[in-house]
């Protein structure tokens, strides 16, 4: 998003953004929505990579880092969600050096409503995970006014300039403070920000702009998505009064648990319960996979803890590197009882060369078998 080097220092990194800062800013792209959300693009890619401990995250684990999956915050340290217009000023506006005012704009300096951000929960399987899915939800929320198409007017004769601003969108303000007089600006309490007010206001919505209505939403979701991630929808959160722009849609992941499969990252662990018998002699037997059931032969002799892997056949990564594993561990079954003939038999068995002195395979216990196994 900047076309900065993956080792850029922190001036290049400040000078990249403010660069892009200046070339997308609203005031310079006046109702350009593309422009705006290269405007966001960029404040999240600066809050991230001029953050040590963030771009840390980010170069390890890409953009699914700064989603919640590796533990942490996402983008902007407001819950992963993106930035408003207001929040990107608040936190950057220094950087601009003077060329901007501090409002989302229309052309003028003035401000622009904007709707809040509305957050979804959505449960998906693990044949969903793997293979990316689309989910329609039916969203309640505010929407523009049909009657007055968002404007909260009667007609469009219903507007007069603001006399507090003169329909600047702020007032200056000159105080007496111990460093001598001080200048300061603000969002006209008058009109908040717009630089005019409604004379004859729409008898719908009452001047708003905005009434409750539901919308159904179309959410694509990628593969690989993982527990606490966010799916960001632009534009589809609620309206904003008079005119404004919509917040967002903020899609947050969870995943059903699966009975036979466990997540770890990309990988999918199975706890295979085989009866002594066949651990034993080995043999066929049938484990789950994303796609369905699928045969594994067991070799004669294999113990408890045994780690067999289906490789690529886990799932695969958010961010397109490839896809993981499916391991099998091995438990095996004792029978709770036995009946006179069984406890016959196995009494014989122990009587046998093989049976009488338990030996492991290797040195390692089960424990440092897996540790090892999964380093």
């Amino acid at each position: 998003m900047l076309g900065v080097e993956r080792n850029a220092n922190a001036d290049e990194i400040k000078k990249a953004y403010r660069k892009a800062a200046i070339k997308y800013h609203p005031d310079k792209n006046p109702g350009n929505a593309e422009a705006e959300e290269k405007f966001k693009e960029a404040a999240e890619a600066y809050d991230v990579l001029s953050n040590e401990e963030k771009r840390a995250r980010y170069d390890k684990f890409g953009h699914a880092g700064m989603s919640g999956a590796a533990g942490g915050g996402g983008f902007g340290g407001f819950g992963g969600g993106g930035f408003s217009m207001e929040d990107i000023f608040s936190q950057f506006g220094d950087i601009f050096g003077g060329h901007f005012g501090g409002f989302s704009s229309r052309g003028g300096g003035q401000r622009v409503n904007r709707g809040s951000d509305i957050r979804v929960k959505v449960k998906l399987t693990l044949q969903e995970i793997a293979n990316g899915t689309t989910k329609k939800l039916k969203i309640s929320k505010t929407i523009a006014c049909d009657k007055c198409g968002g404007s909260g007017a009667k007609d469009s004769s219903s507007y007069a300039t603001c006399s507090t601003c003169n329909g600047a969108g702020y007032v200056t303000r000159v105080e007496n403070t111990f460093f001598g007089r001080m200048q300061t600006q603000g969002v006209c309490p008058t009109c908040n920000g717009s630089g005019k007010i409604i004379t004859a206001k729409c008898d719908k919505c009452s001047g708003e702009g905005v009434v409750r209505g539901d919308e159904v939403v179309e959410i694509k979701i990628p593969a690989g998505v993982g527990e606490g991630m966010a799916v960001t929808v632009s534009g589809k959160g609620n309206a904003a009064r008079q005119g404004g722009v919509n917040g967002d849609l903020l899609v947050m992941i969870e995943e059903e648990r699966n009975p036979e499969l466990v997540r770890d990252g990309n990988d999918l662990i199975h706890n295979l319960n085989l009866p002594v018998t066949t651990c034993l002699l080995g043999g066929e037997v049938e484990v789950p996979t994303i796609d369905g059931r699928v045969k594994i032969k067991i070799a004669a002799g294999t113990h408890a803890g045994k780690v067999l892997r289906l490789r690529g056949k886990g799932l695969p990564d958010v961010n397109g590197y490839g896809r993981g594993d499916i391991m099998i561990v091995v438990d095996i079954t004792i029978p709770d009882t036995l009946n006179a003939e069984e406890k016959r038999l196995v009494e014989k068995l122990a009587e046998m060369p093989h049976f009488k002195k338990a030996e492991s395979v290797d040195k390692q216990n089960i424990f440092e078998r897996m540790r090892s196994f999964f380093r």
